[in-house]
């Protein structure tokens, strides 16, 4: 479904919020916020027209996605904000999409 241009984006984007204090996007500049009572980061961005959100896996979640937090790798889900959806995972810059 994700074109090689809207995954390098989401790999991009996951890159940018596990090490720093923004993500940049074209001409856009977002600050990456800390949500939750784990304090995850989380940032909102817009892509082709859609809103999503990149939120950091939380470690103490007992899913293979929080195995893979807890072994020091850099997992970062992508969230429909209209559908409420997770729609993408990106674990040390690999996009996998949900649903294929």
């Amino acid at each position: 479904m994700f074109t090689t241009d809207t995954q390098k984006v989401l790999q991009s984007v996951a890159a940018q919020l596990m090490n720093g204090d923004s993500v940049t996007l074209g001409y856009q500049k977002l600050r990456v916020k800390r949500v939750g009572s784990g304090r995850l980061r989380m940032v909102q961005f817009t892509l082709n027209g859609r809103v999503f959100e990149a939120i950091e896996q939380n470690r103490d979640k007992p899913s293979r996605w929080g195995q893979l937090a807890r072994e020091k790798h850099q997992v970062v889900q992508f969230r429909d904000v209209e559908t409420r959806k997770y729609v993408a995972v990106s674990v040390d810059g690999e996009i996998t999409e949900y649903g294929r």
